[in-house]
């Protein structure tokens, strides 16, 4: 029996950032009813074709879920809404600001009428200050917490390959409502959460927004290598491949010098003696490191580095990561069904010995939506009417 098998999340969502918080609940146990736009669904569905004709960001996102299309500027639709929510144990919902309350759905509204009832409303840039109406979609809010101005090379800045802040955002949803359940579980009481993008990225920005504010100077952006570490990064290797590796400490430093560059005497060179001398240095680091590794191929290099304990690893393409042998050994991956027939998933990062997480299927737009209405006491031919009428 999962954690949250007795609970049930209603999930007005859509894109990323919450679907990633209720997709890791659905993990857990909890009955996820996704509430999607009739017809279309969330537009997260049509971001790409990539994987058996869904898309990518659909397909991750989303396993172990009910859908229930709802057309919610019908008070028809909004009624049922109200029904789910009486049952339910979370609410949470990434509108706009300000849009879940004008369809009746206030938060401090929904706390009243269901007091055990915990509400995450989840937003770009949070339910209050200047920017609360500015649009946030995910790069936005990368640049305007900082985060593409530290990333990339020195001549050009570059966001995240990956969708960094609707992750940030989903993290804290996710925790925040963990924390609230436990509470309730203590107290009786739900709880009334806000988490925005904004400012959970914000918090993951706290190295950068230190050393700035503190040191008078920003980061400066060193491509895949550190700003403040050295020698830590990539290195080019003999046969043209790529060895990536970090030095943290002084002792590592020697040890690398005399057993992989069999230069002892460049430990205690002024320009390197100092983890910041070698960074104020770095162009004639990486000259001696990458001439000590032309004569090597990058698995030789990577054997060596091993052998002398020092942090190193490939620069993977994302092919060579999904075929990565440490996934396989770890039983890592399983198969989950989908409209388009089965498909491979990774098993969620936290391993247990009681615990098997929860891998159903990803759910058609709307596969639910009479099973649903049936249990809150609709009849086939009020289900037909509401289907006809665009209310589902």
């Amino acid at each position: 029996m999962l954690p949250l098998h007795d609970l049930t999340v209603i999930a007005l969502e859509q894109a990323v950032a919450a679907p990633f918080a209720s997709r890791q609940l659905a993990d857990l146990g909890a009955r996820v009813v996704k509430i999607e736009r009739p017809g279309v669904g969330d537009f997260a569905r049509g971001y790409d074709e990539t994987v058996k004709g869904m898309s990518s960001h659909f397909v991750w996102l989303n396993r172990g879920k009910q859908s229930l299309t709802l057309n919610l500027k019908d008070q028809r639709a909004r009624e049922v809404l109200h029904k789910l929510l009486a049952d339910a144990d979370i609410f949470l919902q990434n509108l706009a600001p300000g849009a879940a309350a004008r369809l009746g759905f206030d938060g401090t509204e929904l706390r009243a009428r269901h007091p055990r009832l915990i509400v995450c409303n989840l937003s770009g840039y949070g339910e209050s200050g200047p920017y609360r109406d500015k649009k946030a979609y995910d790069l936005l809010v990368q640049c305007e917490t900082g985060l593409v101005s530290t990333t990339g090379t020195p001549d050009t800045p570059a966001k995240t390959g990956i969708s960094t802040a609707d992750i940030a955002g989903g993290m804290y949803a996710y925790s925040g409502i963990l924390t609230a359940l436990y509470n309730r579980e203590r107290t009786g009481n739900g709880a009334l959460l806000e988490v925005s993008l904004f400012d959970a990225l914000g918090e993951w920005m706290g190295f950068p927004a230190y050393f700035t504010a503190y040191g008078g100077k920003a980061p400066r952006r060193a491509g895949a290598s550190h700003s403040a570490i050295a020698p830590y990064g990539p290195f080019r290797c003999g046969d043209g491949g790529v060895v990536n590796l970090g030095i943290q400490n002084e002792r590592e430093w020697q040890r690398f010098c005399s057993e992989l560059l069999g230069q002892q005497g460049l430990a205690d060179d002024a320009r390197f003696a100092s983890n910041s001398a070698r960074v104020a240095n770095l162009d004639a680091l990486r000259g001696f490191i990458e001439e000590a590794f032309a004569a090597l191929t990058t698995l030789t290099v990577i054997e060596k580095l091993d052998a002398v304990g020092i942090a190193n690893a490939r620069l993977n393409t994302m092919q060579e990561f999904w075929d990565h042998p440490q996934l396989q050994a770890r039983d890592r991956w399983c198969e989950v069904d989908s409209p388009q027939g089965p498909i491979r998933a990774m098993r969620p990062p936290v391993i247990s010995d009681d615990l098997a997480h929860r891998m159903d299927a990803i759910p058609d737009v709307g596969e639910h939506t009479a099973s649903i209405l049936q249990d809150l006491g609709y009849s086939d031919s009020d289900v037909a009417d509401l289907r006809d009428a665009g209310v589902v």
